[in-house]
């Protein structure tokens, strides 16, 4: 008789604790943390219509509007990303080619004529002498590929 008093009135309280513990605490809030906006959003369009046949009332139309847009949200939520998507993309796009052009324009710089002036001309030098111009036919445009012209 003792241990069936202890058994009920110890032990099987303590397991009906446990499990509640169990259902109420843990499990609740594993639950909790699997949740997410987008589940909570999409789980209201059910609870509209369980709560519409429950009562057997009819639904307003707005009601039934909001239902369709949270039943919708994913392909709208959808179509703006891959929105996003392409623009990232193309500026992505632009940002290589003009990356690509600064490479090209940095790898062609020693290339460059640069000014030499480190070695000026003092201000009392006298300036180079100037060439003659050339007083050839060849210069004067009487010669060239069919050979001299000869003026009579």
């Amino acid at each position: 008789m003792k241990q069936w008093w202890r058994r009920w009135t110890y032990e099987v309280p303590l397991a009906i604790g446990d499990a509640l513990w169990e259902v109420l605490v843990v499990q609740l809030a594993a639950l909790l943390d699997r949740l997410t906006v987008r589940k909570v959003v999409a789980f209201i369009p059910v609870v509209i219509l369980i709560g519409a046949y429950y009562h057997s009332i009819p639904i307003p139309p707005e009601l039934m509007l909001i239902g369709d847009f949270l039943a919708y949200i994913d392909i709208f939520s959808v179509l703006i990303l891959v929105g996003v998507l392409s623009r990232i993309s193309t500026v992505l796009f632009v940002v290589k080619q003009a990356a690509a052009r600064i490479a090209a324009l940095a790898g062609s710089a020693p290339a460059w004529q640069r000014l030499d002036i480190r070695h000026r001309r003092q201000r009392g030098a006298p300036a180079r002498p100037r060439r003659k111009p050339d007083q050839s036919d060849d210069a004067r445009g009487y010669g060239g590929v069919w050979g001299e012209v000869v003026l009579a």
